[in-house]
Formats: structure tokens, C-alpha cells, sequence
């Protein structure tokens, strides 16, 4: 009798030996995980399809070095089985598809805590930023149909000078004081650095996302809304063969017919001519600065797979051995991406002078992230800068300077990185020189 009521009791407290397997089970279920990262990535910027010089493998931090160290409780990456680039997919007809909102609630819900457990470590989750597009299949539009900003007017002078002419630096520095759309820290958006870390160590030093905050009139500039147009565009994946519909060169000529209304570009074209680089026809100059960063050539052994612009702004994953990041030097295809989950910022890279720690006012950062599960170890970028001056300063350090341009931008000492491939850009981004 007693072994009887023992029985009864045990069954209605829901004890017993199965109960005790499940009870493990759940605890595994709930346990935190972590993985043990060392060694060095070697994260650059390539030009595939040729043999580089040794430096291409030195690219963008010649301070990536292993020092045996180990680090642990660092997330595994999560590799997608499927990548929606871009928040975009295309179908077989070109078509562009935006990303799923339902399919976004569906997995912040399938994040949430389970039976009141936590997991622990997990970043706070990233909600999607509003950001007003309904105009943007407009500028596939002929050209009859498109409607342009009026010419800048700058208040001052956009002639270079003879002391600019003579010093690239100067010159560039000139560009930073003719970006009249370059954002204000604090005003247009915030940013949160999170902590810093070496290139080699693994672990996510950042809490959250690096944009806290960008205002939606952002995306109301023409030159800002058309180069955001241009980003769904691209198969990031390198080697994919690119294929390029009539309203997405509509839209690329859209993009520099717009931005050659700005004083940057404007002062590019009449640097460029005075260096005897370009004709003096304006249209000459625009069809030029199309093809230069428009036109597709070969990466990663395959024909038309990839273009300046892509490279440089959108990024691309390295397919062949192990997945990689290269270029994506942009802050408004990070913003984009991040607000879309894509991007996992995982802090700062530390500088090498003290007393140089980035803040929610620094407009150069040097970053480590992750972009659909894929990490980039190290890339510098500029923030909140616009469009057309990122244009203008990479192109007129291809023309007129060499692979390594020490110049002033503002308070910032850069080196603008240049890598040729033939007479095309390869890649070129800003590295601080701190």
C-alpha cells in the first residue's frame, strides 16, 4: 500500500525517470553557449582573378597580427541558408521584392525569452527604421520623366586654387568644406561606438546597434534617396555575374546626373580638367564618371560580376575558401542593413595612439561587423558624409594620386587607400591615421 501511494504521488508531482531525462533536456535547452576564436583574419580588400602584390594582403590595418590569444564566450557566426541581400530579392524577371514584415515579426517573436528563461549574452534586438522609399522606382524612369535638383549654390568660389592644385591634400580638405550635405552629429543622428577591441579578438564588444538614431528627412535629399535607389542592385555574392536592366542604368545616370549638381562634383570637374584629365564638356564628364563607377568587370574569376560602386558602397562576400567581407566602406548601406538585421556591428577598432577614442561625434570609425552572418574583421568608413563627396574624393585620388593619399579631411588625418584594377577602381576607402 505504501509503495502504491508513493506511486500515485510521484505521478501527480510529475516525477519519475522520464521527467528527470526531460528536466536535462531543458536545462541544455537553456544553457548559454559559447566558442573559443583565435587566430587572425585576414580580412582585406582584394582584387581577385590576378596575383596582388603582397600589401593587397595588408589592406586597410597593418596591425592585424596573432599574438596567440584566445577568446571566448564570442557568438558562432550564424551563416543564413538563404541571404536576402540587399532587403531585396529578385525574381527571374529583374523584379525587386522588399523585406518581409511579417517574416521580420516572425522571428523577433520566435527570439523572444522561452517559459520565462533568458538567453544570456544576447544582444537587445534590433527593430527595423523607418525609411520612406515610395519614390525611389521612380528614377528607373526614361529621362523625359525625371525630375532633377536645382543647381547648388554654394555662396563661395569653386574654383581650385593654385596651392590645391599643387597639394592633393589641400584639394581634398576642399571637398570636405564643399559638403554642404555632410550630416551633423547628434542633430541628423547618434551613434553609439560600444567598446574596443583589437582586430584579431572576436568577441562582440558592442550591446547594440551603431546608429541609435538618423533622421527620416534623411532620405528625403535627392542625392541621399537616389544613391539608396542603387543599392538593391547588386548580387553581393563575388563571382555572381551581374546582370543589369535598362531602368537600372536609367537609374545609375539618374544617380550622377544628381550629384553632378553639387558643389563637390562640380569642383571635381574643374580640378580634373585644370590637371588637363577630363574635357571641359560637362556631359563628357558625366558619361566618364558613369562608366568609372558603373561599368562591370571581371572579380573572383568571373566576367561582369562586379563594378567600383559595388564594391566600394554595397560590399561583397567572397565565396571561394572561407567567406569573407570586402569593401562596404559606406555608412548608409550599414545603416540600411543594420536596421534590417542584416549588419551586427561588433565595436570599434582600438587606435593606435591614445587618446584618439572614437565618440558619438567621430565621423571616421574603424569597425569590425558581421553582414549576414559574415564577418568583415576590420573597415574604415566616414559617417554621416554625403554621397557625392565620397564620390568626389575617391575619384579624384584615382585620377590624380597614387595607392596611398596622406591627406587632411577636417580635423581628420586619412590615408584614402587606392587600388587600381587596369584603368578601373579596384577598391578605395579611408583609413584614419591615428
Amino acid at each position: 500500500m505504501e509503495g502504491l501511494i508513493k506511486g500515485l504521488i510521484d505521478v501527480a508531482l510529475g516525477g519519475g525517470g522520464r521527467d528527470g531525462e526531460n528536466e536535462d533536456r531543458d536545462e541544455r535547452s537553456r544553457s548559454s553557449w559559447a566558442q573559443v576564436v583565435s587566430g587572425e583574419q585576414d580580412n582585406d580588400d582584394r582584387t581577385h582573378g590576378h596575383n596582388p602584390p603582397n600589401q593587397w594582403r595588408r589592406q586597410e590595418e597593418s596591425q592585424q597580427e596573432h599574438d596567440g590569444w584566445e577568446v571566448s564566450g564570442s557568438r558562432p557566426s550564424s551563416r543564413p541558408h538563404k541571404a536576402e541581400y540587399g532587403g531585396y530579392e529578385k525574381d527571374e524577371g529583374g523584379d525587386h521584392h522588399g523585406y518581409s514584415q511579417s517574416e521580420w515579426s516572425r522571428k523577433e517573436q520566435d527570439n523572444e525569452n522561452n517559459d520565462g528563461w533568458e538567453t544570456v549574452g544576447r544582444k537587445p534586438q534590433r527593430r527595423p527604421h523607418k525609411v520612406r522609399m515610395d519614390h525611389w522606382q521612380g528614377y528607373k524612369r526614361s529621362p523625359s520623366e525625371q525630375e532633377y535638383s536645382d543647381e547648388v549654390e554654394t555662396g563661395t568660389s569653386i574654383e581650385p586654387s593654385e596651392e590645391e592644385l599643387a597639394d592633393l591634400s589641400q584639394a581634398c580638405n576642399r571637398l570636405w568644406q564643399l559638403d554642404l550635405n555632410r550630416l551633423e552629429p547628434g542633430k541628423d543622428y547618434q551613434i553609439d561606438c560600444g567598446e574596443g577591441k583589437k582586430v584579431y579578438q572576436k568577441q562582440d564588444m558592442a550591446e547594440g546597434s551603431l546608429f541609435y538614431s538618423l533622421s527620416e528627412d534623411i532620405f528625403r535629399r535627392p542625392t541621399f534617396s537616389r544613391f539608396c535607389s542603387l543599392l538593391d542592385n547588386y548580387n553581393p555574392n563575388a563571382g555572381c555575374k551581374e546582370v543589369v536592366t535598362s531602368e537600372e542604368k536609367q537609374e545609375q545616370s539618374a544617380f550622377i546626373e544628381e550629384i553632378s549638381r553639387t558643389a563637390p562634383i562640380k569642383y571635381l570637374h574643374k580640378y580634373l580638367f585644370l590637371k588637363g584629365i577630363v574635357s571641359e564638356n560637362y556631359q563628357d564628364f558625366k558619361r566618364m564618371m558613369t562608366k568609372l563607377w558603373f561599368d562591370l568587370y571581371g572579380r573572383g574569376g568571373t566576367s561582369s560580376s562586379s563594378s567600383a560602386f559595388e564594391h566600394v558602397f554595397v560590399g561583397e562576400i567572397k565565396q571561394q575558401g572561407e567567406q569573407e567581407v570586402t569593401g562596404f566602406h559606406n555608412w548608409i548601406q550599414f545603416y540600411l542593413e543594420e536596421a534590417k538585421g542584416r549588419v551586427d556591428y561588433q565595436g570599434y577598432i582600438l587606435p593606435r595612439r591614445r587618446g584618439e577614442t572614437p565618440d558619438s561625434e567621430t565621423q571616421l570609425l574603424t569597425i569590425q561587423f558581421e553582414w549576414n552572418g559574415v564577418l568583415k574583421s576590420v573597415s574604415s568608413t566616414f559617417i554621416g558624409v554625403s554621397p557625392e563627396f565620397e564620390i568626389a574624393l575617391y575619384t579624384l585620388c584615382f585620377f590624380v594620386g597614387g595607392e596611398d593619399n596622406y591627406v587632411q579631411l577636417g580635423p581628420y588625418s586619412v590615408n584614402i587607400k587606392c587600388y587600381r584594377f587596369g584603368d578601373k577602381i579596384g577598391s578605395v576607402f579611408p583609413i584614419a591615421e591615428c
